[in-house]
């Protein structure tokens, strides 16, 4: 598993989106946080796809606790604290009988004893690729003297600003953290794949340094702690525990019973995107989710998947993505009379990417069908 909490914030998604009750969406699915949060909006159907079974057994298990936990409070214990002994009960006592048997299968496996699904009482954020990652960064920083205690404290976004300039900014100028940016395998588990690295650096006038290091201020210093589940996830490893307001959609109590709701109209299945839209009608749909799989794309991959998108838009469809540059990476590479049957909503775009709390991305990109 790669991640357990996706790094694309909903609420700006849902905003370019402007989910209506008669709208049928697709998403990748990933960590299914933004899937979990888009259904809150209550929208006619969602598509969710992800090449990763464990990603996709992730998102099921989300979509089966949604509908058959008693309770916001038992929800939220297993997908927000995630780290209950009782979760393992509530599993098999309101989950497991209501999974296929691939997804139940998936959760059940053992390894040294243990099935998987006891990672939820365990603290599954800090499991998967992601949640290792950051692991490894909270070391180096320790390594560097940084505590991050005083920054969840703080109450001000100068108290933040502060803390940012005299201790983390300093980082970026030891040899241990240069030399570990500058490896492109290093931060591969964050998700950066060679391509996107290289976008990064050209951010950078070809040094991935101080692109980093404006990324990692626009998380901490942007906006405040109390409403910036990101920030606590990288910095605490896991969800504020008395700001409410520091949660993803999904996982806050007033949207519980739109959730629950809701739920049954997700599938979610382990498929290419493009492979899942070849099977859908034309016309039908609304809104897309592509998160940021286009920079790990070819260009004939690229243009196999916006066939498949233009074929399936409705009218006014919009789509959103995310690049590690800051350039949209589209025009050039798909097909003008296909890029040409869209617009590029700039001013939508930009307000996105100044408004998106998790900072790590240089470009926020929607685009709406003619």
């Amino acid at each position: 598993m790669v991640y357990t909490q996706i790094w694309e914030d909903p609420v700006v998604d849902m905003t370019a989106l402007a989910i209506k009750p008669s709208h049928n969406l697709v998403c990748i699915a990933s960590g299914g946080c933004n899937m979990m949060s888009y259904l809150t909006a209550s929208p006619a159907s969602l598509l969710a796809v992800d090449l990763s079974p464990a990603h996709v057994a992730l998102g099921r298990l989300k979509l089966a606790a949604a509908q058959q936990m008693p309770d916001h409070e038992r929800f939220y214990e297993f997908f927000g604290h995630a780290d209950r002994p009782a979760n393992l009960r509530r599993y098999d006592q309101h989950i497991a009988p209501h999974l296929d048997p691939v997804t139940r299968a998936y959760w059940e496996t053992r390894s040294l004893g243990h099935r998987r699904i006891e990672v939820f009482t365990k603290g599954v954020h800090r499991y998967g690729l992601l949640g290792r990652f950051i692991g490894a960064a909270h070391l180096v920083a320790r390594l560097g003297g940084v505590d991050f205690r005083p920054l969840l404290e703080c109450r001000t976004l100068a108290d933040q600003q502060r803390f940012f300039d005299e201790r983390l900014a300093p980082l970026f100028d030891s040899w241990p953290v240069q030399f570990l940016a500058r490896r492109r395998a290093s931060l591969f588990g964050l998700g950066i794949p060679p391509a996107q690295y290289d976008k990064l650096a050209a951010d950078g006038n070809g040094d991935v340094i101080p692109v980093l290091r404006e990324r990692l201020r626009r998380l901490v210093c942007r906006f405040p702690l109390s409403e910036n589940y990101f920030a606590w996830q990288a910095f605490h490893r896991g969800y504020a525990p008395t700001e409410p307001r520091a949660l993803p959609p999904y996982l806050q109590r007033e949207t519980f019973e739109a959730l629950r709701d809701v739920a049954p109209r997700a599938r979610l299945v382990n498929r290419s995107l493009t492979d899942a839209l070849a099977e859908e009608p034309e016309a039908s749909k609304h809104g897309y989710s592509l998160l940021d799989a286009q920079d790990w794309m070819n260009d004939e991959q690229l243009g196999a998947l916006w066939r498949q998108i233009t074929r399936t838009a409705a009218r006014g469809a919009t789509v959103i993505f995310r690049t590690g540059g800051s350039t949209d990476i589209l025009p050039g590479r798909v097909r003008a009379d296909i890029l040409g049957r869209w617009t590029y909503d700039c001013e939508a775009s930009e307000t996105g990417f100044r408004a998106d709390r998790s900072a790590i991305y240089g470009g926020f990109h929607v685009y709406r069908r003619r």
